[in-house]
């Protein structure tokens, strides 16, 4: 697994990025260890999701030992939320991230009483592109108690081709859903678009729990295709972001990436 955190750079390479991204379509691509076509690729991946979204973060806990909770703390800490931003946290569904975002703001919003109007402003929009996923998140934040917090915004929406307006957005994060696009390079250049402040993402590199086979042994595939550390910090560095670096933690299994967005 790994995590990666960005902060704002200029828009240079966004075009020749988007350019690269149009020549693969109507093209082979992975889905696991499998070659299917494009358009089959996100219909398979909603299908897997479709297939485990009541079970998914107790599978993350299995595959991970419960490593998967500190990796996404390290994920919060690095992204440094604050009250009144604005966030976007993509393949979310299940609120895990949007949570731990939230309880950050709020913490800091507590030690700061001068900052505690800003929580009326505070956005933060959880968006995933399966429904199912979105109906656990839903539920989760009931029985958390924020079933009526106005600050969690869920919306059903596609990693590749988001709705927000370009710079609408103070961070974005994404977890592990970014190895299940079609097109990393294109959802990297989506993230562009809308970071204002801060960009974190963090992809699986591990083994994960069988339960429903097929679908587990896809997302197994899907973690041991993903790019290496190096790899992808130089396809983040194509979207635009600069000063892109990693840090390594535990051994390679979880690694922390950060640019800026000047």
């Amino acid at each position: 697994m790994a995590l990666r955190a960005f902060t704002r750079a200029s828009r240079s390479k966004l075009l020749p990025l988007l350019s690269s991204v149009s020549r693969l379509h109507s093209h082979a691509t992975s889905f696991g260890f499998k070659e299917v076509r494009e358009e089959e690729k996100s219909q398979m991946v909603g299908n897997v999701f479709s297939n485990v979204a009541s079970s998914y973060d107790l599978m993350n806990d299995l595959m991970s030992g419960g490593l998967h909770r500190l990796w996404k703390d390290r994920l919060v800490e690095e992204l440094n939320p604050f009250p009144g931003m604005k966030h976007l946290d993509v393949a979310g569904g299940t609120g895990d991230v949007a949570f731990r975002v939230l309880d950050s703001i709020k913490h800091k919003a507590l030690l700061n009483a001068s900052k505690d109007y800003l929580l009326e402003e505070t956005k933060i929009y959880v968006c995933d592109i399966n429904p199912k996923m979105l109906d656990v998140g839903k539920k989760r934040a009931l029985e958390r108690g924020l079933g009526g917090d106005t600050s969690l915004i869920w919306v059903e929406g596609d990693a590749e081709s988001l709705k927000f307006e370009d710079n609408s957005m103070d961070g974005y994060t994404i977890a592990f859903g970014i190895r299940n696009v079609t097109h990393i390079e294109k959802a990297l250049a989506e993230a562009y678009r809308y970071d204002y402040y801060s960009f974190s993402i963090i992809p699986a590199v591990g083994e994960l729990v069988a339960g429903d086979r097929e679908s587990y042994q896809y997302l197994v595939e899907s973690i041991r295709r993903f790019p290496s550390q190096d790899k992808f910090a130089s396809m983040i560095a194509e979207a635009g972001f600069q000063k892109v670096e990693y840090e390594n933690l535990i051994g390679g299994v979880v690694a922390v990436h950060s640019g800026m967005k000047i």
